[in-house]
Protein backbone atom coordinates (compact mmCIF):
# COMPACT_ATOMS: atom_id res chain seq x y z
CA UNK A 1 0.00 0.00 0.00
CA UNK A 2 1.31 3.45 -0.92
CA UNK A 3 1.69 5.94 1.89
CA UNK A 4 0.29 9.25 0.62
CA UNK A 5 1.67 12.61 1.70
CA UNK A 6 -1.84 14.06 1.95
CA UNK A 7 -2.40 12.04 5.14
CA UNK A 8 -0.20 14.59 6.95
CA UNK A 9 -2.60 17.30 5.80
CA UNK A 10 -5.58 15.25 6.97
CA UNK A 11 -4.01 14.99 10.41
CA UNK A 12 -3.66 18.76 10.53
CA UNK A 13 -7.30 19.12 9.47
CA UNK A 14 -8.36 16.78 12.29
CA UNK A 15 -6.63 19.06 14.85
CA UNK A 16 -8.48 22.21 13.78
CA UNK A 17 -10.72 23.70 16.46
CA UNK A 18 -13.32 24.87 13.96
CA UNK A 19 -13.06 21.73 11.84
CA UNK A 20 -15.49 21.50 8.93
CA UNK A 21 -16.57 18.43 6.95
CA UNK A 22 -13.92 17.78 4.32
CA UNK A 23 -14.64 17.08 0.66
CA UNK A 24 -11.89 15.25 -1.22
CA UNK A 25 -11.82 16.12 -4.91
CA UNK A 26 -10.04 14.19 -7.60
CA UNK A 27 -10.52 12.04 -10.66
CA UNK A 28 -11.50 8.42 -10.31
CA UNK A 29 -8.70 5.99 -9.46
CA UNK A 30 -6.37 8.53 -7.85
CA UNK A 31 -6.78 6.82 -4.47
CA UNK A 32 -9.29 8.94 -2.54
CA UNK A 33 -10.94 5.99 -0.79
CA UNK A 34 -7.62 4.32 0.02
CA UNK A 35 -6.28 7.54 1.53
CA UNK A 36 -9.27 7.80 3.86
CA UNK A 37 -9.00 4.15 4.91
CA UNK A 38 -5.32 4.67 5.75
CA UNK A 39 -6.17 7.79 7.73
CA UNK A 40 -8.94 5.89 9.58
CA UNK A 41 -6.28 3.93 11.51
CA UNK A 42 -5.92 6.99 13.78
CA UNK A 43 -9.55 6.70 14.95
CA UNK A 44 -11.44 4.58 17.45
CA UNK A 45 -14.19 3.88 14.92
CA UNK A 46 -14.57 4.12 11.16
CA UNK A 47 -17.91 4.27 9.31
CA UNK A 48 -18.05 4.18 5.52
CA UNK A 49 -20.92 4.80 3.10
CA UNK A 50 -20.75 4.52 -0.68
CA UNK A 51 -23.69 6.42 -2.13
CA UNK A 52 -23.47 4.65 -5.47
CA UNK A 53 -24.95 1.72 -3.52
CA UNK A 54 -28.71 2.05 -3.18
CA UNK A 55 -28.80 0.69 0.38
CA UNK A 56 -26.23 3.27 1.53
CA UNK A 57 -27.87 6.12 -0.34
CA UNK A 58 -31.38 5.38 0.90
CA UNK A 59 -31.07 6.76 4.43
CA UNK A 60 -29.85 10.12 3.09
CA UNK A 61 -32.77 10.25 0.66
CA UNK A 62 -35.32 9.98 3.45
CA UNK A 63 -36.47 13.30 4.87
CA UNK A 64 -35.25 12.50 8.37
CA UNK A 65 -34.59 15.30 10.84
CA UNK A 66 -30.83 15.45 11.36
CA UNK A 67 -30.81 13.75 14.81
CA UNK A 68 -32.72 10.80 13.36
CA UNK A 69 -30.38 10.66 10.34
CA UNK A 70 -27.44 10.52 12.71
CA UNK A 71 -29.09 7.73 14.69
CA UNK A 72 -29.75 5.78 11.49
CA UNK A 73 -26.13 6.13 10.35
CA UNK A 74 -24.81 4.57 13.55
CA UNK A 75 -27.52 1.91 13.71
CA UNK A 76 -27.21 0.68 10.11
CA UNK A 77 -23.42 0.40 10.35
CA UNK A 78 -23.58 -1.24 13.79
CA UNK A 79 -21.48 1.56 15.29
CA UNK A 80 -21.38 3.12 18.72
CA UNK A 81 -22.13 6.79 19.38
CA UNK A 82 -20.13 6.64 22.62
CA UNK A 83 -16.65 6.17 21.19
CA UNK A 84 -14.57 9.34 21.41
CA UNK A 85 -13.14 9.52 17.89
CA UNK A 86 -15.37 8.49 15.00
CA UNK A 87 -14.47 9.06 11.34
CA UNK A 88 -17.43 9.04 8.95
CA UNK A 89 -16.59 8.69 5.27
CA UNK A 90 -19.30 9.31 2.66
CA UNK A 91 -17.99 8.23 -0.73
CA UNK A 92 -19.53 9.27 -4.09
CA UNK A 93 -21.56 11.91 -2.29
CA UNK A 94 -22.56 13.56 -5.58
CA UNK A 95 -25.01 10.65 -6.02
CA UNK A 96 -27.26 12.19 -3.37
CA UNK A 97 -27.90 15.96 -3.31
CA UNK A 98 -29.63 15.51 0.03
CA UNK A 99 -26.48 13.97 1.48
CA UNK A 100 -24.56 17.03 0.30
CA UNK A 101 -27.13 19.26 2.03
CA UNK A 102 -26.71 17.31 5.28
CA UNK A 103 -23.04 18.31 5.57
CA UNK A 104 -24.01 21.71 6.99
CA UNK A 105 -25.70 19.97 9.94
CA UNK A 106 -22.63 17.83 10.66
CA UNK A 107 -20.75 21.11 10.99
CA UNK A 108 -23.41 22.87 13.04
CA UNK A 109 -24.78 20.05 15.22
CA UNK A 110 -22.28 17.15 15.25
CA UNK A 111 -18.82 18.70 15.36
CA UNK A 112 -17.51 15.81 17.45
CA UNK A 113 -17.77 13.53 14.39
CA UNK A 114 -14.94 13.74 11.86
CA UNK A 115 -16.60 13.80 8.43
CA UNK A 116 -14.82 13.25 5.11
CA UNK A 117 -16.60 12.89 1.80
CA UNK A 118 -15.47 12.32 -1.77
CA UNK A 119 -17.23 13.19 -4.97
CA UNK A 120 -17.00 14.70 -8.41
CA UNK A 121 -18.80 17.50 -10.22
CA UNK A 122 -20.21 18.90 -6.99
CA UNK A 123 -20.41 22.32 -8.64
CA UNK A 124 -23.26 21.01 -10.76
CA UNK A 125 -25.39 20.56 -7.63
CA UNK A 126 -25.24 24.24 -6.69
CA UNK A 127 -27.89 25.09 -9.27
CA UNK A 128 -30.29 22.39 -8.08
CA UNK A 129 -32.94 22.95 -5.43
CA UNK A 130 -30.75 21.95 -2.51
CA UNK A 131 -29.01 23.84 0.23
CA UNK A 132 -25.37 23.59 -0.77
CA UNK A 133 -23.20 23.96 2.38
CA UNK A 134 -21.17 26.94 1.15
CA UNK A 135 -18.79 28.08 3.88
CA UNK A 136 -19.45 24.97 5.98
CA UNK A 137 -17.11 22.56 4.19
CA UNK A 138 -13.43 22.47 3.24
CA UNK A 139 -11.82 20.90 0.18
CA UNK A 140 -8.61 18.97 -0.44
CA UNK A 141 -7.47 17.70 -3.84
CA UNK A 142 -6.21 14.14 -4.30
CA UNK A 143 -3.95 13.87 -7.33
CA UNK A 144 -1.79 11.07 -8.79
CA UNK A 145 1.17 9.96 -6.68
CA UNK A 146 4.21 12.21 -6.70
CA UNK A 147 7.76 11.09 -7.46
CA UNK A 148 8.53 11.16 -3.73
CA UNK A 149 5.59 8.84 -3.05
CA UNK A 150 6.88 6.52 -5.78
CA UNK A 151 10.32 6.45 -4.14
CA UNK A 152 8.80 5.69 -0.74
CA UNK A 153 6.66 2.86 -2.14
CA UNK A 154 9.73 1.46 -3.96
CA UNK A 155 11.79 1.34 -0.75
CA UNK A 156 14.22 3.98 -2.03
CA UNK A 157 14.65 5.59 1.38
CA UNK A 158 18.12 7.05 0.81
CA UNK A 159 17.03 8.64 -2.46
CA UNK A 160 14.00 10.08 -0.70
CA UNK A 161 16.17 11.57 2.04
CA UNK A 162 18.45 13.19 -0.55
CA UNK A 163 15.51 14.82 -2.31
CA UNK A 164 14.06 16.07 0.97
CA UNK A 165 17.42 17.57 1.93
CA UNK A 166 17.87 19.16 -1.54
CA UNK A 167 21.42 17.81 -1.49
CA UNK A 168 22.12 15.19 -4.14
CA UNK A 169 25.77 14.07 -4.45
CA UNK A 170 27.11 13.76 -8.00
CA UNK A 171 27.34 9.98 -7.65
CA UNK A 172 23.56 9.76 -6.98
CA UNK A 173 22.41 11.84 -9.96
CA UNK A 174 22.35 9.12 -12.62
CA UNK A 175 20.42 6.71 -10.40
CA UNK A 176 17.84 9.36 -9.53
CA UNK A 177 17.38 10.31 -13.19
CA UNK A 178 16.87 6.61 -13.93
CA UNK A 179 14.28 6.26 -11.18
CA UNK A 180 12.54 9.39 -12.40
CA UNK A 181 12.49 7.92 -15.91
CA UNK A 182 10.66 4.86 -14.58
CA UNK A 183 8.16 7.06 -12.80
CA UNK A 184 7.65 9.16 -15.93
CA UNK A 185 6.90 6.07 -18.02
CA UNK A 186 4.29 4.57 -15.70
CA UNK A 187 2.80 7.74 -14.21
CA UNK A 188 1.35 8.20 -10.73
CA UNK A 189 -1.98 6.37 -10.65
CA UNK A 190 -1.78 4.17 -7.53
CA UNK A 191 -2.93 0.87 -9.08
CA UNK A 192 -0.48 1.19 -11.97
CA UNK A 193 2.34 2.26 -9.70
CA UNK A 194 1.90 -0.64 -7.26
CA UNK A 195 1.61 -3.20 -10.06
CA UNK A 196 4.87 -1.98 -11.57
CA UNK A 197 6.69 -1.98 -8.23
CA UNK A 198 5.60 -5.58 -7.63
CA UNK A 199 6.17 -6.97 -11.15
CA UNK A 200 8.57 -4.58 -12.94
CA UNK A 201 6.78 -5.43 -16.15
CA UNK A 202 5.34 -2.73 -18.41
CA UNK A 203 3.35 -5.30 -20.40
CA UNK A 204 1.20 -6.22 -17.39
CA UNK A 205 0.15 -2.57 -17.10
CA UNK A 206 -1.67 -2.63 -20.45
CA UNK A 207 -4.89 -4.08 -18.99
CA UNK A 208 -4.89 -1.54 -16.17
CA UNK A 209 -4.46 1.44 -18.50
CA UNK A 210 -7.20 0.13 -20.79
CA UNK A 211 -9.56 -0.43 -17.87
CA UNK A 212 -8.91 3.04 -16.48
CA UNK A 213 -9.61 4.74 -19.81
CA UNK A 214 -12.79 2.68 -20.30
CA UNK A 215 -13.93 3.56 -16.76
CA UNK A 216 -13.52 7.26 -17.53
CA UNK A 217 -15.53 6.82 -20.73
CA UNK A 218 -18.21 4.88 -18.85
CA UNK A 219 -18.65 7.86 -16.51
CA UNK A 220 -19.57 10.14 -19.41
CA UNK A 221 -23.32 9.81 -18.86
CA UNK A 222 -22.87 11.09 -15.30
CA UNK A 223 -20.95 14.12 -16.50
CA UNK A 224 -22.86 15.09 -19.63
CA UNK A 225 -25.87 17.39 -19.58
CA UNK A 226 -27.04 16.63 -23.12
CA UNK A 227 -26.60 13.90 -25.71
CA UNK A 228 -24.37 16.18 -27.78
CA UNK A 229 -22.19 16.90 -24.76
CA UNK A 230 -21.95 13.18 -24.05
CA UNK A 231 -20.58 12.59 -27.54
CA UNK A 232 -18.12 15.47 -27.22
CA UNK A 233 -16.83 14.23 -23.86
CA UNK A 234 -16.38 10.70 -25.23
CA UNK A 235 -14.41 12.13 -28.13
CA UNK A 236 -12.15 14.14 -25.81
CA UNK A 237 -11.39 11.17 -23.55
CA UNK A 238 -10.62 9.03 -26.59
CA UNK A 239 -8.29 11.50 -28.29
CA UNK A 240 -6.93 13.99 -25.74
CA UNK A 241 -3.87 11.92 -24.82
CA UNK A 242 -2.31 12.68 -28.21
CA UNK A 243 -2.58 16.42 -27.53
CA UNK A 244 -1.05 16.66 -24.07
CA UNK A 245 1.34 19.56 -23.75
CA UNK A 246 0.04 21.19 -26.94
CA UNK A 247 -1.99 24.33 -27.45
CA UNK A 248 -5.41 23.36 -28.74
CA UNK A 249 -8.44 24.93 -30.36
CA UNK A 250 -11.95 23.82 -29.50
CA UNK A 251 -13.28 24.10 -33.06
CA UNK A 252 -13.26 20.56 -34.53
CA UNK A 253 -10.84 19.37 -31.86
CA UNK A 254 -9.14 16.08 -32.66
CA UNK A 255 -10.62 15.91 -36.15
CA UNK A 256 -14.19 15.96 -34.84
CA UNK A 257 -17.17 17.82 -36.27
CA UNK A 258 -17.95 19.57 -32.97
CA UNK A 259 -18.02 23.35 -33.04
CA UNK A 260 -16.09 25.55 -30.65
CA UNK A 261 -18.89 26.24 -28.17
CA UNK A 262 -19.93 22.59 -27.74
CA UNK A 263 -16.36 21.36 -27.43
CA UNK A 264 -15.44 24.16 -25.03
CA UNK A 265 -18.36 23.24 -22.76
CA UNK A 266 -17.29 19.58 -22.82
CA UNK A 267 -13.71 20.46 -21.91
CA UNK A 268 -14.90 22.57 -19.00
CA UNK A 269 -16.98 19.68 -17.66
CA UNK A 270 -13.93 17.41 -17.78
CA UNK A 271 -11.89 20.07 -15.98
CA UNK A 272 -14.34 19.80 -13.09
CA UNK A 273 -13.78 16.04 -12.93
CA UNK A 274 -10.03 16.80 -12.71
CA UNK A 275 -9.24 14.48 -15.61
CA UNK A 276 -7.53 17.35 -17.39
CA UNK A 277 -6.75 21.03 -17.12
CA UNK A 278 -6.77 23.84 -19.66
CA UNK A 279 -3.71 25.99 -19.07
CA UNK A 280 -4.24 29.52 -20.38
CA UNK A 281 -1.49 31.99 -21.28
CA UNK A 282 -0.55 35.13 -19.43
CA UNK A 283 1.31 38.05 -20.97
CA UNK A 284 2.33 39.82 -17.78
CA UNK A 285 5.53 39.13 -15.82
CA UNK A 286 4.30 39.98 -12.33
CA UNK A 287 1.43 39.19 -10.00
CA UNK A 288 -1.52 39.03 -10.07
CA UNK A 289 -1.89 36.39 -12.77
CA UNK A 290 -4.25 37.56 -15.49
CA UNK A 291 -5.24 34.73 -17.84
CA UNK A 292 -5.88 35.47 -21.48
CA UNK A 293 -8.99 33.30 -21.81
CA UNK A 294 -9.61 34.28 -25.43
CA UNK A 295 -6.32 32.75 -26.52
CA UNK A 296 -5.81 29.06 -27.17
CA UNK A 297 -5.03 27.03 -24.03
CA UNK A 298 -2.51 24.27 -23.52
CA UNK A 299 -3.87 20.82 -22.62
CA UNK A 300 -2.58 19.17 -19.44
CA UNK A 301 -3.80 15.69 -18.59
CA UNK A 302 -4.37 13.89 -15.31
CA UNK A 303 -1.49 11.46 -15.65
CA UNK A 304 1.63 11.07 -17.77
CA UNK A 305 1.45 7.27 -17.72
CA UNK A 306 -1.96 7.34 -19.44
CA UNK A 307 -0.56 9.78 -21.99
CA UNK A 308 2.49 7.61 -22.75
CA UNK A 309 0.41 4.45 -23.09
CA UNK A 310 -2.26 6.01 -25.29
CA UNK A 311 0.30 7.75 -27.50
CA UNK A 312 2.35 4.55 -27.82
CA UNK A 313 5.59 6.14 -26.64
CA UNK A 314 6.49 4.02 -23.60
CA UNK A 315 9.18 2.23 -25.63
CA UNK A 316 10.70 5.54 -26.72
CA UNK A 317 10.94 6.63 -23.10
CA UNK A 318 12.42 3.28 -22.10
CA UNK A 319 15.18 3.63 -24.68
CA UNK A 320 15.88 7.33 -24.22
CA UNK A 321 18.11 8.55 -21.41
CA UNK A 322 17.00 12.17 -21.88
CA UNK A 323 13.32 12.71 -21.05
CA UNK A 324 13.48 16.21 -22.53
CA UNK A 325 13.79 14.90 -26.09
CA UNK A 326 10.94 12.36 -26.21
CA UNK A 327 7.70 13.23 -28.04
CA UNK A 328 8.96 16.69 -28.97
CA UNK A 329 9.51 17.54 -25.31
CA UNK A 330 5.83 17.14 -24.44
CA UNK A 331 6.39 14.25 -22.01
CA UNK A 332 8.84 16.38 -20.04
CA UNK A 333 6.38 19.25 -19.95
CA UNK A 334 3.47 17.03 -18.90
CA UNK A 335 5.36 15.36 -16.04
CA UNK A 336 6.58 18.76 -14.85
CA UNK A 337 2.99 20.04 -14.84
CA UNK A 338 1.85 16.97 -12.94
CA UNK A 339 4.44 17.49 -10.20
CA UNK A 340 3.82 21.23 -9.94
CA UNK A 341 0.14 20.50 -9.35
CA UNK A 342 0.90 17.67 -6.91
CA UNK A 343 2.39 20.07 -4.37
CA UNK A 344 -0.61 22.42 -4.38
CA UNK A 345 -3.32 21.82 -1.77
CA UNK A 346 -5.97 23.90 -3.50
CA UNK A 347 -8.62 22.23 -5.66
CA UNK A 348 -8.57 25.48 -7.67
CA UNK A 349 -4.84 25.24 -8.44
CA UNK A 350 -4.10 26.37 -11.98
CA UNK A 351 -1.04 26.28 -14.17
CA UNK A 352 -0.32 29.01 -16.69
CA UNK A 353 2.30 29.66 -19.33
CA UNK A 354 3.69 32.93 -20.67
CA UNK A 355 3.56 34.44 -24.13
CA UNK A 356 4.41 37.86 -25.51
CA UNK A 357 1.64 40.43 -25.64
CA UNK A 358 1.73 40.53 -29.44
CA UNK A 359 -0.62 37.86 -30.81
CA UNK A 360 1.77 36.55 -33.45
CA UNK A 361 4.84 36.51 -31.20
CA UNK A 362 6.62 33.15 -31.01
CA UNK A 363 8.07 33.54 -27.50
CA UNK A 364 6.55 31.10 -24.99
CA UNK A 365 7.70 30.04 -21.53
CA UNK A 366 6.32 26.67 -20.38
CA UNK A 367 5.07 27.70 -16.92
CA UNK A 368 4.89 30.65 -14.57
CA UNK A 369 5.02 29.89 -10.84
CA UNK A 370 3.69 32.37 -8.24
CA UNK A 371 6.23 32.61 -5.42
CA UNK A 372 5.98 35.30 -2.74
CA UNK A 373 5.52 38.56 -4.68
CA UNK A 374 7.11 37.21 -7.86
CA UNK A 375 6.04 35.32 -10.96
CA UNK A 376 8.87 32.87 -11.59
CA UNK A 377 9.28 31.58 -15.16
CA UNK A 378 9.90 27.84 -15.53
CA UNK A 379 11.24 26.43 -18.79
CA UNK A 380 11.46 22.67 -19.43
CA UNK A 381 14.33 22.21 -21.82
CA UNK A 382 17.79 20.68 -22.20
CA UNK A 383 20.70 22.33 -24.01
CA UNK A 384 22.81 25.43 -23.43
CA UNK A 385 21.38 28.24 -21.32
CA UNK A 386 21.88 30.65 -24.19
CA UNK A 387 19.27 28.76 -26.21
CA UNK A 388 16.50 29.67 -23.75
CA UNK A 389 15.38 32.62 -25.87
CA UNK A 390 11.82 32.85 -24.57
CA UNK A 391 13.03 32.72 -20.98
CA UNK A 392 15.46 35.54 -21.74
CA UNK A 393 12.65 37.63 -23.21
CA UNK A 394 10.60 37.12 -20.05
CA UNK A 395 13.54 38.08 -17.82
CA UNK A 396 14.26 41.20 -19.87
CA UNK A 397 11.02 42.74 -18.61
CA UNK A 398 10.60 40.91 -15.28
CA UNK A 399 10.92 43.00 -12.07
CA UNK A 400 13.11 40.30 -10.47
CA UNK A 401 16.25 38.28 -11.28
CA UNK A 402 15.26 34.61 -10.77
CA UNK A 403 14.27 31.95 -13.30
CA UNK A 404 14.06 28.14 -13.29
CA UNK A 405 15.01 25.62 -15.96
CA UNK A 406 13.90 21.97 -15.44
CA UNK A 407 16.12 19.47 -17.24
CA UNK A 408 18.02 16.17 -17.03
CA UNK A 409 21.18 17.74 -15.63
CA UNK A 410 22.36 18.36 -12.09
CA UNK A 411 21.22 21.06 -9.68
CA UNK A 412 23.20 24.24 -10.17
CA UNK A 413 22.67 27.98 -10.06
CA UNK A 414 24.41 30.22 -12.56
CA UNK A 415 24.44 33.87 -13.52
CA UNK A 416 23.09 34.32 -17.04
CA UNK A 417 22.98 37.41 -19.25
CA UNK A 418 20.06 38.21 -21.57
CA UNK A 419 20.57 39.67 -25.03
CA UNK A 420 19.98 43.15 -23.61
CA UNK A 421 22.58 42.67 -20.91
CA UNK A 422 20.37 42.00 -17.88
CA UNK A 423 21.97 39.52 -15.49
CA UNK A 424 19.69 37.03 -13.75
CA UNK A 425 20.14 33.87 -11.74
CA UNK A 426 19.05 30.67 -13.45
CA UNK A 427 18.26 27.73 -11.18
CA UNK A 428 18.92 24.59 -13.20
CA UNK A 429 16.64 22.04 -11.57
CA UNK A 430 16.90 18.29 -12.26
CA UNK A 431 13.58 16.60 -13.02
CA UNK A 432 13.64 14.63 -9.79
CA UNK A 433 13.51 17.90 -7.79
CA UNK A 434 10.54 19.37 -9.68
CA UNK A 435 8.22 18.65 -6.77
CA UNK A 436 10.59 20.59 -4.48
CA UNK A 437 10.70 23.76 -6.58
CA UNK A 438 9.25 25.90 -3.80
CA UNK A 439 11.77 24.54 -1.28
CA UNK A 440 14.59 25.17 -3.75
CA UNK A 441 13.44 28.76 -4.25
CA UNK A 442 13.24 29.30 -0.48
CA UNK A 443 16.70 27.79 -0.05
CA UNK A 444 18.07 30.01 -2.84
CA UNK A 445 16.34 33.29 -2.01
CA UNK A 446 16.22 32.90 1.76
Amino acid sequence: MISRDIIRNLKEWAKEKDRKPLILRGARQVGKTTVVRQFAKDFDQYIEFNLEKKEDRQIFEEDYPFPKLLEAIFYLKDASKNLSKTLLFIDEIQSSPKAVSSLRYFYEEAKDIYVITAGSLLESLINKKITFPVGRVDYFPVRPCSFKEYLAASGEQKSLEMIDSLFVPDFAHDKLIGLFGQYTIIGGLPEVLMNYIENRDLFTLKKIYDRLIVSYQDDVEKYAGTQMQEGAIRHIIGSAFQYAGKRITFERFGGSTYRSRDMGDAFRVLEKTMLLQLSYPVTGVKLPVEEKRKRSPKLILLDTGLMNYSAGIQKDLLISKIIDDVYHGRVAEQITAQLLLAQNLSVRAKLNFWTREERNAQAEVDFVFPFRDMLIPIEVKSGATGSLKSLHQFMNIAPHETAVRVYSGKLKVENTRTNTGKIFQLINLPFYLTGQVESVLIDHLG
